[in-house]
């Protein structure tokens, strides 16, 4: 299962949607997230609660044993597609940059997206939940 960063947030700040979050990502038999996609959730978190925001970050992402994947060329250029097909300003899914990185990471690895919101919905990747 790849992780988006709306995933990540909503867990963090125990959102409606955390519980069953949380029990899909349990079910999961792997959790990654797309390593530019990272920095987007540690930019996020550290933007609203300062260095704890980082630490809770860290601890959740050691809690679910996720994979730090780093991005490949194969990654840019799906990433790249997913904006053509889906990006702002181009499709009412409205990806935005941090958005493309987890679709990239998704479309490789065959993989169901975690996420929170109407965006990937409108896209072709399989929603975790």
């Amino acid at each position: 299962m790849i992780l988006d960063t709306s995933a990540i947030m909503a867990m963090l700040q125990e959102e409606p949607e955390a519980p069953a979050m949380e029990e899909a990502l349990a079910a999961a038999s792997a959790i990654a997230i797309a390593a530019p996609g990272l920095v987007e959730a540690y930019m996020v978190c550290e933007g609203r609660a300062g260095e704890n925001g980082a630490r809770q970050l860290d601890a959740l992402l050691e809690r679910l044993g996720s994979e730090i994947v780093p991005f490949t060329a194969e990654h840019a250029a799906l990433a790249r597609e997913g904006w053509r097909r889906y990006g702002k300003g181009r499709h009412p899914a409205g990806l935005n940059m941090g958005d493309c990185f987890a679709y990239a990471l998704a479309k490789a690895r065959h993989q169901p997206l975690l996420f929170k919101g109407d965006d990937f919905a409108q896209t072709d990747v399989k929603a975790a939940i």
